[in-house]
């Protein structure tokens, strides 16, 4: 039996990303966002608030990063879902966390995230239902401490987590279950 429950923004997982800009003083800004994620091979969508700091510096800068927090920073990274630099000049200060100008954008690079994006702004959309903006790769930054023997990004390392926007939780990844494009493999051949 199944329960009609209205209309809710109900997927999961929803990512947990770190959007990292500069204020207009320098300062860091370190925004957490769960509405966004790839759009194309070299594209990233941000779906936020218009009147969220981050957008300000993202106008004014045209460049952030899109960090994926690890379990060891979740304290952190909530902290940069609640407060809001409109209000709290010092908060990336009061995490504990540390930053460094990326070499590509002109946006920080938080130190303790594992994996990070580096992102050019290539468009705002003022849609209907918020606004989006698009940003360019220019460049992934992984944490040596996250590869795999290969020099590749093994999920499992990142001790990522997502949101659970039906409970409000955030819940640990990171299980590999089954290889993409080969649990349904057996399914393409006609008997």
């Amino acid at each position: 039996m199944r329960k009609d429950l209205g209309v809710h923004p109900y997927l999961y997982p929803m990512p947990t990303y770190m959007i990292g800009t500069y204020n207009e003083d320098g300062t860091v800004d370190e925004m957490m966002m769960a509405w966004g994620g790839i759009c194309a091979e070299n594209m990233v969508a941000l779906n936020l608030e218009a009147d969220h700091k981050t957008v300000a510096n993202l106008k004014a800068r045209g460049a952030f990063t899109l960090a994926v927090p690890g379990i060891d920073t979740i304290k952190e990274s909530d902290f940069f879902g609640i407060a809001t630099s409109n209000k709290m000049a010092d908060k990336f200060e009061r995490s504990g966390l540390h930053a460094v100008k990326s070499e590509r954008v002109d946006a920080p690079v938080v130190i303790e995230y594992p994996l990070t994006l580096e992102c050019k702004v290539m468009e705002f959309q003022d849609q209907p239902y918020g606004l989006r903006v698009l940003g360019e790769i220019v460049n992934v930054l992984a944490d040596e401490k996250v590869l795999d023997e290969k020099g590749k990004i093994d999920a499992a390392k990142l001790n990522a987590f997502a949101f659970d926007q039906m409970r409000n939780g955030y819940y640990a990844l990171g299980d590999l279950v089954r290889k993409a494009w080969n649990a349904g493999a057996a399914l393409m051949k006609k008997e």
